[in-house]
């Protein structure tokens, strides 16, 4: 196997990032059943919007949880309604403002709590940042079981289609290109 050149690399690296920029944080089709779960950016730009809310929950908890009074209590009661919400969450598809923003800036509240507690040298603060991440890995873990919504696939008349759907041909456009001008860039290297 033949190394290519590292300034070559870094380019193919800085090419796959452009192409695929206008999609990188968007996980969804792109068609129009999917357009209630992204947000766009500009002209081609998209971002998904539970990540988006949850990004905005993370900034708002973390805000609070810096600015409200901070004890043991009070923190390990942000958690258990960040663990509630998020289970709520995964049994039954709330909203993604709310099951998105609202875990995350009450969990995020509690751990900003108890990291600026643990500076002060309060030990137990250290057992609400154990529990916080211990809480993200399950979540995390149910969450990936789960699997994605997928129910506007199911019904949409493009899924028999011997081609891309709508929804995925931009990206796959995209990619095809990419692939072709890496490709000669690498074929031109090893030359």
């Amino acid at each position: 196997m033949r190394r290519i050149p590292r300034e070559l690399g870094k380019q193919i690296d800085r090419l796959s990032w452009c192409a695929h920029v206008f999609h990188r944080f968007a996980h969804h089709p792109l068609c129009e059943p999917y357009s209630g779960e992204l947000v766009r950016l500009g002209t081609k730009a998209r971002i998904c919007r539970g990540c988006l809310s949850a990004a905005i929950g993370l900034a708002v908890g973390t805000t609070a949880g810096l600015c409200l009074p901070r004890d043991l209590g009070t923190e390990l009661s942000q958690l258990g309604i960040a663990a509630a919400l998020s289970l709520l969450s995964l049994r039954i598809r709330l909203r993604k403002s709310s099951g998105r923003f609202l875990p995350a800036a009450f969990a995020a509240a509690a751990v900003a709590s108890a990291a600026s507690r643990t500076y002060g040298g309060d030990t137990r603060a250290w057992l609400v940042v154990a529990l916080a991440l211990l809480l993200a890995i399950v979540g995390f873990i149910v969450y990936r079981r789960r699997g994605p919504e997928r129910s506007a696939c199911a019904s949409c008349p493009e899924r028999h289609y011997e081609h891309a759907c709508s929804g995925l041909a931009p990206i796959i456009r995209r990619e095809r290109a990419f692939q072709r001008l890496s490709r000669r860039w690498l074929d031109a290297a090893s030359k």
